[in-house]
C-alpha cells in the first residue's frame, strides 16, 4: 500500500480552507474552489497594496488642490512655489494640514505666494 502523506496534505488543505472562511458558497467549503479563490485573492491583495499608494497620492493632491483653490492659487503653482521657497512638506502632510489646521495652511500658502511675487 502506497503512503499518501496524509498529515501534510491535510494541513495544507486546512490552511487554504482557513483562509477561505467567509467566502460565499463552495468557495469556503471545497478545497479546489477555495484554493482558486484564495490564490486570486492573494493576487488582488498584492496588486492593490501597490495601487493603494497611487490612490492615496491622488486623494492628497485633490485635497490640496481644493484647499489651495479656496486661497486663490492653483495646485501646480502652489507646489512649484513651495519647491522654489525650499519648503519641503510631503503631499500627505500638506493634505492633513489643509484639512485639520486651516490657519497653518493659510500661512503656508502665504509663504508660497510671497515667493511668487519675489521671484
Amino acid at each position: 500500500m502506497k503512503a499518501k502523506n496524509a498529515p501534510a496534505s491535510r494541513s495544507r488543505k486546512k490552511k487554504v480552507l482557513e483562509r477561505a472562511k467567509g467566502y460565499w458558497g463552495d468557495r469556503s467549503k471545497r478545497y479546489r474552489r477555495a484554493a482558486e479563490s484564495v490564490r486570486r485573492a492573494l493576487a488582488y491583495a498584492y496588486r492593490d497594496r501597490r495601487n493603494k499608494k497611487r490612490v492615496f497620492r491622488s486623494l492628497w493632491i485633490t485635497r490640496i488642490n481644493a484647499a489651495a483653490g479656496e486661497k486663490g492659487i492653483k495646485y501646480s503653482e502652489f507646489i512649484s512655489n513651495l519647491r522654489q521657497n525650499e519648503i519641503m512638506l510631503s503631499r500627505d502632510m500638506l493634505a492633513k494640514i489643509a484639512a485639520e489646521y486651516p490657519q497653518a495652511f493659510d500661512a503656508i500658502v502665504g509663504e508660497a505666494k510671497l515667493k511668487k511675487t519675489a521671484a
